[in-house]
C-alpha cells in the first residue's frame, strides 16, 4: 500500500519516469508512489513491449509522454517540457529508487533548496545494484566535479533527483525538438550524461543545492541500459565541456542550447 505524501509545503509535485522496455517493472512502480502527487508522467522510450497499456492499467492518472529521440536525457527533457507541477521529481522505471523517499526531497525543497541531489554515497545512503568498477568511476567524476566547479557532491551519477520546475529554464537542457535527424538518434545531453548535465549546470546558476540520501535497490526485472566505460566517457566529455564554458562566459550563447557546439553524437541507449 502506499504512502500518502503529508506535503505541508503546497508544492504540486510532478514524477517523471523515463521508460523502455519496463512493462514488468512499472506497475511496482506506479503503486508504490505516495498519494497526494499533482501528476504522474511515464515518457515512453519507443517500447516494444507493453509497457504504455501496463502503465495504464496500474495508475489510471498516469500521463503518457512519448519521446522525441533516444536516451534518459531526452525522456527526462520530454517529461519536463509538458509538466504542471511545482516540483519535479525524476526517478527510474527499473524499481531501483524507492518511490517513498520522495517525501524526503520534497522536504528537503520545502527547507530552501531549489535542487535536492539524491546521494547513495552520504550517511544514511545505500547501493545493492551498483558495481564496484562502477561506485569507483563514480567518485572519481564527482572529485573532479568538485574541484573545477567548487562544489561537494558525493553523488555525481545518480538519477533520483528532485527540482524547482523554475529552475528549469537555467539549465538550458537539449530542445526536445531538433531540426533533421541526429546521428545515431541523439544529441549530446540525450543520454545517461544528463544527471551530469543538470547538476553541474544548477551549480553554475547557483541555485541552492542540498544532498538527500537515498537507498538504491536493484533492478527488479531486465538489464539495465547503462554502458559503464562508453557511459563514463560521455559523463567526463560534459564535465570537461561546462568547465570550458564556465571559463568563457562569453562564448556560452553561441554554443547553443545543449552547450556543446551543436554536436551531435552517440548511440541510442
Amino acid at each position: 500500500m502506499c504512502a500518502f505524501l503529508d506535503d505541508q509545503s503546497g508544492f504540486r509535485i510532478s514524477v517523471i519516469i523515463p521508460a523502455r522496455n519496463e512493462a514488468s517493472n512499472l506497475p511496482h512502480v506506479l503503486t508504490a508512489l505516495p498519494a497526494g502527487l499533482h501528476e504522474v508522467i511515464v515518457v515512453d522510450g519507443h517500447s516494444t513491449d507493453d509497457t504504455i497499456d501496463v502503465a495504464r492499467r496500474a495508475r489510471l492518472d498516469v500521463r503518457i509522454v512519448q519521446q522525441t529521440r533516444y536516451g534518459k536525457g531526452n525522456a527526462l527533457a520530454c517529461g519536463f517540457a509538458v509538466l504542471t507541477g511545482d516540483v519535479a521529481v525524476a526517478l527510474d522505471a527499473d524499481g531501483s529508487a524507492d518511490p517513498a523517499e520522495i517525501p524526503a526531497f520534497v522536504a528537503a525543497l520545502a527547507a530552501g533548496a531549489d535542487f535536492a541531489k539524491g546521494t547513495r554515497f552520504d550517511k544514511g545512503g545505500g547501493s545493492h545494484d551498483i558495481t564496484r568498477f562502477r561506485k569507483i568511476g563514480n567518485a572519481g567524476l564527482s572529485h573532479l566535479v568538485n574541484l573545477l566547479f567548487g562544489t561537494c557532491y558525493t553523488d555525481l551519477c545518480y538519477g533520483y533527483n528532485a527540482l524547482r520546475t523554475r529552475v528549469l529554464p537555467m539549465l538550458e537542457l537539449p530542445p526536445v525538438e531538433a531540426a533533421g535527424e541526429p546521428p545515431g538518434g541523439m544529441l549530446w545531453g540525450d543520454g545517461f550524461e544528463i544527471e551530469t548535465l543538470i547538476t553541474v549546470r544548477a551549480a553554475r546558476a547557483g541555485v541552492r543545492i542540498t544532498e538527500v540520501a537515498s537507498t538504491e535497490k536493484t533492478r527488479l526485472h531486465g538489464s539495465s541500459n547503462l554502458r559503464a566505460i562508453p557511459d563514463g566517457i560521455r559523463v567526463l566529455r560534459t564535465i570537461i565541456t561546462e568547465h570550458r564554458r564556465l571559463r568563457r562566459p562569453h562564448r556560452a550563447a553561441a554554443d547553443g542550447p545543449a552547450g556543446f557546439d551543436g554536436e551531435l553524437v552517440g548511440e541510442p541507449t
